[in-house]
């Protein structure tokens, strides 16, 4: 868990600077972003490094405790759907000629912050699955030991957050530039460069540990990050928005909401039918997102 939240720390920091700025399709595009490259990035990187190292020693599969890994695609499961009924229900209300474009904004506002009310009751409930009720399936035997004392740990990571918030500030207002002079869209740094930046230090750390083996945490950092993000991340955007005046929903783009729903429909296919992967699973989710990067690339700012 608190992998995950240190990971997830950087995107934070980056949504939270572009909201204050006004540029929510920028957030928007860098959490769904976020999400794709989790589950089909760094999930499909663990599957493929994990399983080339294993074929060294003879094997062809690496196990998981599949039980884990369905209740954290479940929460995902749920998490998704909350993203795709907003853009469901903008499409029914345009779909109605007496609604004007205000009215569907403010109806679609009003659903995601309730929206987001309910993710982060079910993100409360879901810690306490994991930490309290069935801490059993999420704990791993083997612990490495400490290099660094907790204080140095906790020191660092406050320099690094402070660091991190200034590099945040200067990249953010850099998008403009970037935008203009590389003739880049916001949609596609949003979805793909930010996300690739944000999840660095994850997918480093998920790999590493997926070499080593340990398949139960590496899945964990992967599908736990997009978990956080998803239940805790996103609907923090939304409320604050709310709180400062600017219109941060839960309603993305309907092309958005099927690569969501693609990348979350595969990936809990791959970890929870056998509780097994291999390399070519992980290819499978790598060209995946390759697939949707380049169709990001293509996609017009709107």
């Amino acid at each position: 868990l608190l992998n995950v939240t240190f990971g997830n720390a950087i995107e934070l920091i980056i949504s939270i600077i572009a909201l204050t700025k006004g540029q929510i399709r920028l957030v928007q595009a860098s959490v769904l972003g976020s999400v794709l490259s989790n589950i089909l990035v760094v999930l499909g990187s663990c599957f493929l490094f994990g399983g080339i190292t294993i074929l060294k020693e003879g094997r062809l599969e690496q196990n998981f405790d599949s039980t884990a890994a369905q209740a954290s695609s479940s929460v995902m499961t749920l998490a998704c759907i909350a993203l795709i009924v907003p853009a469901a229900f903008s499409l029914a209300i345009d779909g109605n000629s007496n609604n004007t474009l205000s009215t569907t904004d403010s109806r679609i506002l009003n659903l995601s912050y309730g929206s987001s009310v309910v993710l982060f009751v079910i993100y409360i409930l879901y810690l306490y699955f994991q930490l309290k009720t069935h801490k059993d399936l999420f704990q791993t035997d083997e612990n490495e030991e400490l290099q660094i004392s907790k204080y140095l740990a906790l020191f660092l990571l406050v320099t690094v957050t402070v660091v991190t918030a200034f590099s945040a500030e200067f990249l953010v207002s850099s998008i403009e530039g970037v935008v203009t002079s590389h003739g880049l869209s916001k949609t596609f740094i949003g979805l793909v460069l930010l996300p690739i930046i944000g999840n660095a230090a994850e997918h480093a750390t998920s790999v590493k540990i997926a070499m080593k083996d340990r398949m139960d945490f590496a899945i964990s950092v992967a599908v736990g990050s997009s978990t956080q993000i998803t239940l805790f991340v996103t609907p923090l955007l939304v409320i604050l928005g709310w709180i400062i005046g600017q219109p941060m929903s839960l309603f993305f783009l309907p092309f958005e909401t099927v690569c969501l729903f693609i990348a979350v429909l595969l990936s809990n296919y791959l970890v929870q039918v056998y509780g097994k992967s291999n390399w070519l699973e992980g290819a499978l989710l790598i060209a995946t997102y390759l697939i949707m990067a380049l169709a990001f690339f293509f996609y017009p700012d709107t």
